[in-house]
């Protein structure tokens, strides 16, 4: 499903009768909708609103890191080089996601829950497509979480961004966690993403583990806290 005009099938769980919160969760690389569906149980609270979580599958599409094959992914990686961090993620692609995660956004609208009420995760690559998104939003989404990721822009548009990102979007907070032992993106690109966030003005809670390209259990509970603020805060 490349077409942007044509809605992502989605997992989706709802925690209780007429939710008024949506989490959107984007997986990593070659997983799917249902690969962070069972965090559900995990990171839930007694004393959270409804929500509906939406798991959204990405597109199927070619990968240079997987010799061309494909799979789903957000976009292409053509290395892992992380010393080309800057080239990992394709631009096109990166857009055409961010604009597919958009039009479920505004799906969510259409079924009652506003932009305000509606919190953007990702894992991975998913998690850099959440922080391509919530870069762009010019109305603030309740909270942007990413984990295990980094910014996905190329040098031009990191040099850019002060000029480029909205105040609405500025205005979002934001929840980063990264392995210290991650093999796959590595930690300083994830600091370097968190530390770029800050300079533009975001309200950003870093959180570091001794993991590797995973989540942990004490990962689930801080973040687990930190949504339990946005609902309380609303």
């Amino acid at each position: 499903m490349n077409d942007t005009a044509q809605l992502l099938e989605t997992v989706e769980h709802e925690t209780g009768p007429s939710p008024t919160w949506t989490v959107f969760w984007l997986h990593g690389l070659g997983a799917d909708g249902n690969d962070f569906a069972p965090i559900v149980p995990e990171l839930v609270r007694k004393d959270w609103p409804a929500l509906r979580f939406v798991f959204p599958h990405a597109p199927v599409r070619p990968v240079t890191i997987n010799n061309g094959m494909s799979m789903r992914a957000w976009y292409d990686i053509v290395s892992l080089d992380a010393g080309r961090m800057a080239d990992r993620a394709d631009e096109a692609g990166v857009n055409q996601s961010v604009a597919q995660v958009e039009a479920l956004i505004a799906r969510e609208g259409e079924r009652g829950v506003a932009p305000e009420r509606v919190v953007l995760a990702g894992f991975s690559q998913g998690g850099a497509v959440a922080l391509a998104a919530g870069l762009r939003r010019s109305q603030a989404l309740a909270g942007v979480v990413a984990l295990s990721t980094y910014l996905p822009l190329s040098t031009a548009a990191l040099a850019g961004l002060e000029s480029s990102v909205p105040a609405a979007a500025r205005a979002q907070p934001v929840f980063m966690a990264h392995g210290q032992f991650d093999p796959v993106v590595p930690f300083a690109a994830g600091e370097a993403g968190a530390a770029r966030l800050r300079a533009l003005g975001f309200t950003l809670d870093w959180h570091a583990y001794p993991m590797a390209h995973q989540v942990c259990a004490e990962q689930i509970r801080d973040l687990g806290d930190w949504l339990s603020v946005r609902f309380a805060t609303a």
